[in-house]
């Protein structure tokens, strides 16, 4: 049996009535085996309903129910804060709700959503200038609501203080990249593995070839620092940072990258955030400001030095409809 430990992340998981089973415990699940596996408890879990009413049970989409509390008793700090939602989360609405939301998102909170949670977020003002995922089903109706979301068609997405998830399956891959942030990639391997999740999908999947056919390079290494990588796109991890996640030292990684893709881990890194500025470029009518930000750039000059030494072009020259204000 494990034990409390003080140092755990505290995690509350907020339901909608009629959320997804599958993606519950594909995003639960993963907690409970890295305690297990750990030997004590290096995640708290909490439960609670949505809405006003007090409920001690709440059914999931297969009417299988779960033990909550209400959102009232919320209580003490959570370092991560997620919603898992089913049935129509486009029209969800609840100021409870949403007033705990943005209250969470002040003091530091990382807000989540699963499958149609990602909906509610949006609903409750928290995804602005954040680049987010959704269920397909109800990706569409959200567009049309909000069509200044920058919605991606992605298994899930960690932008900075924020971690939106597709569903189903999704949240097995989303949580492996947590808990490989938290306590390194051996140990995620570990978990995944506990559940015969042997083929951990990168963010960007399934619509991309996975990483080792991507990049050519089937380096057990290379392959968990780009993984890495595309989980930090708005806030770059510094290389010692890097290689401690993925559990080398920062020159065998660098030597790594040089033998596998020709290039040191720092400039691919630089490359693959420019390569993320360039779709939010010509997908999304964000200022460029905003797009250095959002891919990890300190400023608007900053980044349109580096996008013109990589491309050979300003960043205005990439949009689809370039608008005034936007020259660099």
């Amino acid at each position: 049996m494990t034990q409390p430990n003080p140092a755990a992340h505290r995690i509350a998981f907020l339901l909608v009535e009629g959320f997804a089973l599958m993606s519950f415990a594909a995003v639960t699940e993963p907690l409970r085996a890295a305690n297990l596996l750990a030997g004590r408890r290096i995640y708290e879990t909490f439960f609670f309903a949505a809405g006003s009413e007090p409920a001690e049970f709440l059914d999931s989409s297969s009417a299988a129910s779960v033990a909550v509390a209400a959102l009232g008793e919320a209580s003490g700090e959570f370092d991560l804060a997620f919603v898992v939602a089913g049935g129509d989360p486009v029209g969800f609405r609840d100021d409870g709700v949403f007033q705990w939301l943005r209250r969470q998102a002040r003091h530091g909170c990382v807000l989540g959503g699963v499958s149609g949670g990602p909906a509610v977020l949006a609903n409750a003002g928290v995804m602005q200038n954040r680049r987010m995922t959704l269920h397909w089903e109800h990706s569409g109706a959200l567009e049309e609501r909000q069509p200044g979301l920058l919605l991606e068609r992605t298994l899930y997405v960690v932008d900075r203080d924020r971690m939106t998830c597709a569903g189903g399956t999704a949240p097995l891959d989303m949580m492996h990249a947590l808990i490989a942030e938290h306590h390194g990639t051996d140990f995620a391997r570990r978990v995944s593995d506990w559940f015969m999740h042997t083929d951990v999908r990168p963010a960007g999947g399934p619509q991309r070839a996975g990483l080792a056919q991507r990049y050519g390079t089937n380096s057990h290494t290379v392959l968990a620092a780009i993984e890495t990588m595309e989980n930090h796109i708005a806030d770059p991890l510094p290389l010692p940072d890097l290689a401690r996640l993925v559990g080398v030292s920062a020159r065998h990684l660098n030597r790594k990258f040089g033998a596998d893709l020709g290039c040191s881990a720092g400039a691919f890194y630089r490359d693959l955030r420019l390569g993320k500025s360039r779709e939010l470029l010509r997908q999304t009518g964000l200022p460029v400001l905003e797009i250095a930000i959002a891919t990890g750039f300190s400023s608007a000059a900053h980044f349109a030095t580096a996008f013109r030494r990589r491309f050979g072009e300003a960043p205005s020259r990439h949009r689809l409809d370039p608008r005034p204000g936007n020259q660099f």
